[in-house]
């Protein structure tokens, strides 16, 4: 059990320290449009997920269409509002605001799932509320424009939680991925051809290891929940911020003041206490 959860651990932080350096790359492919880096994210992962559901002879169009149409369609506004939100944010605190999705995610399922959320739980929401209002209300290099760009993406990213919910266990998880990367090809390449860049020398490279890098990432989480209990492995998602935090700093020279610090750990703090909470009430 000792060796099952160590295991766990290390994919997790594989998986967290993956979309970290995805993000740092997003980042500095600052020349490319929000819509380009989407296509080219999205084309990245496709060379995975297609032929492993061809080779495993999974039906590519899966049975709950519409939820999956749904699913991709918002899933791919998300990953462009939080790629837009990138160029008005330090990468670290864009990524800590996109984390406020499970928030969204509890209000949607209290609407459509008719699920409850506990007086605990709302003092947790709150707790990470507060944050993004320390970082706007007090840390004055936080752009405006930013933060409702990456809001609006973890508001689509909540949704996008509830959706896979509906879907549950009628299809496979790759399938699910899949439609999400052909409708974030699709959608980004055409919303891309107005100001499309042709990448040069290892542009191509970076451009396309944004998908490599970011089914590394996806695959590793997965295994990490496969192996180890939720409430032991989920909180070490919020690594993921403490990297790309890191990355920003040493990379891009980017300046954290007191308050955004401040702000980071009060959304990490409130979002982690209630995985562990929930946890908890489940047993």
């Amino acid at each position: 059990m000792k060796t099952d959860l160590k295991k766990a651990i290390i994919f997790m932080l594989l998986s967290t320290l993956a979309f970290a350096v995805m993000n740092g790359v997003v980042k500095y492919l600052d020349g490319f449009n929000a819509y380009e880096k989407v296509f080219f994210r999205s084309l990245g992962t496709l060379i995975f997920t297609m032929p492993y559901l061809i080779y495993k002879k999974i039906p590519l169009l899966g049975n709950k269409r519409m939820l999956l149409i749904a699913r991709g369609v918002i899933g791919a506004i998300s990953l462009i509002l939080f790629f837009l939100s990138l160029k008005y944010l330090p990468v670290g605190t864009a990524v800590t605001l996109r984390y406020l999705s499970p928030i969204f995610a509890a209000i949607f399922a209290v609407i459509w799932l008719k699920e409850t959320i506990k007086p605990l739980q709302w003092l947790f929401f709150f707790m990470a509320l507060t944050g993004v209002f320390v970082l706007q209300g007090f840390d004055g290099t936080t752009s405006l424009i930013g933060l409702l760009l990456v809001l609006t993406s973890a508001l689509c990213m909540g949704l996008v939680f509830v959706v896979i919910s509906k879907i549950g266990k009628q299809d496979h998880p790759m399938v699910i991925i899949n439609y999400f990367m052909i409708i974030g090809t699709v959608l980004g390449g055409l919303l891309a051809l107005n100001d499309w860049k042709t990448p040069v020398g290892n542009e191509w490279f970076l451009l396309l290891g944004l998908g490599v890098v970011g089914f590394i990432g996806q695959l590793f989480m997965t295994k990490s929940f496969q192996i180890a209990s939720t409430n032991q492995v989920a909180p070490l998602k919020y690594l993921e911020v403490i990297f790309t935090v890191i990355i920003g700093v040493v990379w891009f020279l980017e300046i954290y003041t007191i308050w955004s610090v401040v702000g980071i750990l009060l959304v990490i703090t409130g979002l982690v206490l209630n995985i562990l909470y929930k946890a908890r009430i489940s047993k």
